[in-house]
Order: C-alpha cells, then structure tokens, then sequence
C-alpha cells in the first residue's frame, strides 16, 4: 500500500528522533525502514515516490484493515500538519526561514495514540531523550505485545492493572510510576480532550498528578498537532530559541513564552522547526 504525502517530504528527515536518539520498542527503526504497530496490525513503513510504502512484515494482505491502518500510519507521519501556509508564512521570518528552507521534507510526526503520548512525556520529564527512549522500551516490553519486530505500546487498561512491583526494573522513579498509574486509573476521557480548546485541554491534563504545563503543552504539540501549542518549559526549545535568536544567551521559560508571539498563528511548527534545526546544527 502507499500512501500518498504532499511533496516535499523526506521519510528519513521526518523519522530523526527514531534513528538517532536509541531504541523505542513501539516504533523500531531498522534498515531504513520504521516498524510500528498500528490498528492492532505490525506494520513496516519506508520511503516510497510521492511518499511511503506500508507492508505487513509476513506479507500478507492488509485488507480490510486497510483504512485504519493508512489513517493511523498518516497521523503517526504527521498528516494533520499544514506545511504549505506555514513555509509561505516562514519564508518572510529572516531566522526561521532560512531553517525552514534547509529542512524541506521534514515532516514532524505524532504520537497518535493519547495514552501513549502521555506516558512518553512523563518517562521524559527531567531526564535525556535517550535515557527515557531506554527506559521507555524496557516499559514496552514489559507490558506491551511483541508482534514480529515491534511491540504494541501497553494499553491503559492493562497498566490500570499494575502495580508498584510490577515496575521494578524498568528504571521508572517512584513519582514517575504513580504518575503512570494516576493517569491509568484516572477519570479523564483522553480520547474527548481532542473536541476541548487548547486552554480546556491543558486545565484537564493538569489537574492529574506529576501532569505539568511542561506535558500539556507537549500533548497540545505532538498529539493534538494545535498550531498554537508552545512548549516554552521545554529545555530543548529554549536551547533552540537561545541559539536562533539570543546568541546564545541562556533564556528563562518566561523569555522564551513572550518570545513565542513572533510565531503567531504557527508556534507549534515553529518549534519543531526550531528543535530539528538545532538538533542537525549541533
């Protein structure tokens, strides 16, 4: 199956995080190609003329799943993005342009599932990228599904299931195994939070323990994809923000919050912008 991505797009670029910041059991990266499970089928993505190629790995027909998979594997590439407005809107930015320009074909991904998005801030809060990635896919494998190469991520009933000990190992902090579980066990209707605006959205998350602004407004970023999301707490975009626009010089979240007006109304692809062209940069 191929499912068509507005050109240009660069698979390999779009997949940056996959490839070079450590394993994640739920989305493996191997020999160019991205193993994912989605709508409850393994699937291999890799880059194909006008976009990419999804196979089952035993080769089997998609079938009837077919519409779930092409819709899931779409918003895991990042599908509800605008790209054309904001690379018309960010060629008149003397900084952003030029970065934009230099990324053609990245398109930033999702995390489609919101349990799942949630779960990847929290094993990230206050610690590196790859630490988390690692710990992350000791979590997968532990409470996930092994398919062919990849693991389904745990779904939140079972992880409403668990239990303090059933963590031990996995490298999760206390705090961090509470916060998982309070999510689990929690009233909150994630899949409702994508009809609330960005303000509802963040005032619900918020009010669950270890669930910072720092989180919401990742889920606002890269779950919902709401063009106005702004992850100002966030120490990688402030590095980012620092060296486009500051010189360098250390900025604080309140600096870098104000410093998000100049990106109105496209905050969120900025950043990611900003994130990539500094990761490539460094």
């Amino acid at each position: 199956m191929i499912l068509e991505l507005p050109e240009p797009y660069d698979f390999a670029l779009s997949m940056t995080r996959f490839r070079e910041l450590g394993p994640d059991s739920a989305s493996i990266w191997r020999d160019g190609r991205l193993h994912r499970v989605v709508a409850g089928r393994e699937v291999r993505i890799e880059a194909a003329p006008g976009g990419v190629r999804i196979e089952a790995p035993s080769n089997s027909l998609l079938l009837g799943d077919a519409d779930a998979i092409a819709e899931g594997v779409g918003r895991f590439l990042g599908l509800p993005f605008e790209l054309e407005p904001f690379r018309e809107w960010a060629s008149r930015e003397p900084v952003l342009g030029p970065v934009v320009v230099a990324l053609a074909g990245f398109r930033p991904p999702l995390n489609p599932e919101p349990f799942e998005a949630l779960v990847i801030a929290i094993t990230t809060q206050q610690i590196s990228l790859r630490a988390a990635a690692a710990i992350r896919s000791r979590f997968v494998e532990h409470f996930g599904v092994r398919h062919e190469v990849a693991w389904s991520f745990p779904t939140r009933e079972r992880m409403a299931s668990a239990d303090l000990a059933d963590f031990d190992g996995l490298g999760f902090s206390r705090s961090k195994i509470g916060y998982v579980l309070g999510l689990a066990r929690s009233d909150l209707d994630l899949d409702a939070l994508g009809l609330l605006p960005d303000e509802d959205v963040v005032a619900a998350l918020t009010a669950l323990p270890g669930l910072g602004r720092w989180t919401a407004d990742w889920f606002l970023a890269r779950h919902l994809a709401r063009p106005r999301a702004w992850p100002a707490g966030d120490l990688g975009l402030r590095k980012a923000v620092s060296a486009f626009y500051a010189a360098g010089r250390p900025l604080s979240i309140r600096e870098v919050r104000t410093m998000g007006e100049r990106f109105v109304p496209f905050e969120n692809l900025s950043a990611q912008f900003l994130l990539m062209g500094a990761r490539l940069a460094g």
